[in-house]
């Protein structure tokens, strides 16, 4: 193992998607140079350079699913496919001149706050170290896939993959190919899966509420619009936000209005769905909001297809040829395609990251589940804020609203860290433990607590780790300013009369 080098860094920032990448703007903007973005991959782009399954394209709205202070007048769609999204970002990247801060294929495999330094202490994959005062994770929380431990899936002797790994290589055509699961990914891919292969079989354990796609293609004419008047392209962009932002009252205040929508969703499977029994299949039995909602106009018509054929309660294991479903019959498999989503409750792997005292921040919650204040700061880890952490996650709207969020409290912290000569701040453990109180009794007058599914929202505990539990622009009010009475801090040695780095607890 190399040695630490002498030089502390202002910011380190792990992973360069939306969060990292946006961190790193502002960082620029404001005149700072003394940071490093840390991408494992060989290019940049987190969620939307790794996720390139056929189908994949975002479910918000463009427009809004963009940085504020750099929109794009060019979306060809309402919703823009995965390459679009990533030529976004690569634009971004060059536009602000954050490329040269990027350094690709540095897998952060250990970061460690040193106490008595102040700063957190990187360690790559290869090798490689370096320290910084601050450490910044936009790692998110859809990063890493999620593989359930299938009976047999080892034995298996087909081909499989999960979407997040998507081989373009591997001819589908004429092949039998098991699909398990009916999330987000499942809906976009199962369409262009069915279009090649001889025989699809989906294995879904509980059926998702799925509703018509507004996707249309955006006309020249808006685009030059856009392009020659910014301000028209602003004021659809606020008319999106306050239309989604409506949502919320149904999601996080009134969730009974979710079941008035049901109907409608019920009317947009039956018209889509030939079988009755099949539409049965397909017809959840919990409250709309409940999980996940999904929109596509070209799922339910393939589920619909002669050689496509929906398998419900999941899967019970795997042959050496074959899936057996939870009717006990096994159905041969050429290849089998992992639809099963991301380890979204479980962010961090064990040994990421130590924070103080040597205490890893998995085993900090081991009894309370992934928790932060403000999804950004945890307690016994200084100077460690997380973008798009614990309960920021939307039902309704752009997460990039909330990173942004996010971003200008650490910016603010930067600020007042500055100002003050901190050397670090810390949470405090009260403020923490009352916040995260307040957020799950909100939480538990929202769809997602009484509905009547267990989501992925929820970790082993069965409580709601991932999601906000309210409008954003609260979330954003909240977000607006560091309040240092929050914080433990320590002053810069240098700024302690004594020479000692005196520890301090502010007042409230």
């Amino acid at each position: 193992m190399s040695e630490l080098p002498q030089e502390i860094l202002d910011v380190a920032i792990i992973g360069s998607g939306f969060a990292g990448l946006g961190m790193a703007i502002k960082l620029r903007q404001e005149g700072r140079r003394s940071f490093v973005v840390l991408e494992k991959e060989a290019a940049l782009g987190g969620t939307w350079l790794v996720n390139h399954y056929p189908g994949c394209a975002c479910d918000v709205q463009s427009h809004l699913y963009s940085f504020s202070f750099e929109q794009n007048p060019d979306w060809s769609r309402t919703f823009s496919p995965q390459s679009e999204i990533r030529d976004y970002l690569e634009h971004c990247a060059d536009k602000y001149d954050v490329r040269r801060a990027i350094r690709f294929g540095c897998e952060v495999t250990r970061a460690r706050f040193d106490e008595a330094a102040a700063c957190w202490e990187l360690t790559a994959a290869d090798g490689q170290q370096l320290r910084a005062r601050v450490l910044v994770s936009g790692m998110g929380g859809l990063s890493r896939p999620s593989i359930p431990d299938f009976p047999g899936l080892s034995e298996f002797r087909g081909y499989r993959f999960h979407s997040q790994q998507w081989d373009h290589e591997y001819p589908l055509e004429g092949k039998r190919v098991a699909v398990i699961g009916t999330g987000a990914s499942a809906i976009q891919l199962v369409p262009r899966v069915a279009e090649k292969v001889a025989h699809l079989d989906l294995y879904q354990r509980t059926p998702p509420w799925v509703l018509s796609k507004p996707d249309f293609r955006v006309a020249p004419f808006w685009r030059r619009l856009f392009r020659q008047m910014p301000w028209t392209q602003r004021l659809f962009r606020t008319a999106i936000y306050w239309h989604l932002e409506g949502r919320a009252f149904a999601f996080t205040r009134f969730p009974a209005v979710m079941k008035l929508i049901q109907p409608m969703a019920r009317r947009f499977i039956a018209r889509q769905i030939r079988d009755p029994a099949l539409r049965a299949k397909l017809t959840p039995d919990y409250t709309l909001g409940c999980k996940r909602v999904l929109m596509a106009n070209d799922y339910y018509p393939t589920l619909d297809r002669e050689h496509v054929d929906v398998h419900s309660g999941g899967v019970k294991g795997f042959t050496a040829t074959g899936v057996i479903g939870a009717d006990g019959l096994e159905r041969p498999a050429d290849a089998v395609i992992l639809a099963t989503g991301f380890a979204a409750t479980e962010p961090l792997p064990p040994g990421a990251i130590i924070g103080r005292d040597g205490v890893d921040i998995v085993e900090a919650w081991k009894d309370t589940g992934p928790e932060a204040y403000l999804g950004c700061t945890v307690a016994g880890f200084p100077n460690l804020f997380i973008l798009a952490g614990p309960n920021t996650g939307l039902g309704h709207s752009s997460m990039v609203f909330m990173i942004e969020s996010q971003i200008a409290y650490v910016m603010d912290a930067l600020r007042r860290m500055d100002q003050d000569n901190l050397a670090s701040v810390d949470l405090k453990p009260a403020v923490q433990a009352e916040y995260n109180r307040r957020l799950q009794r909100r939480m538990q007058r929202t769809v997602w607590e009484t509905g009547g599914c267990r989501s992925w929202y929820m970790d082993a505990g069965g409580k709601n780790v991932a999601l906000w539990p309210n409008f954003t622009w609260q979330f954003r009010l909240r977000t607006r300013r560091f309040r240092l009475n929050d914080y433990d801090w320590r002053p810069h040695p240098r700024a302690s009369a004594s020479g000692a780095v005196a520890t301090h607890g502010a007042q409230a």
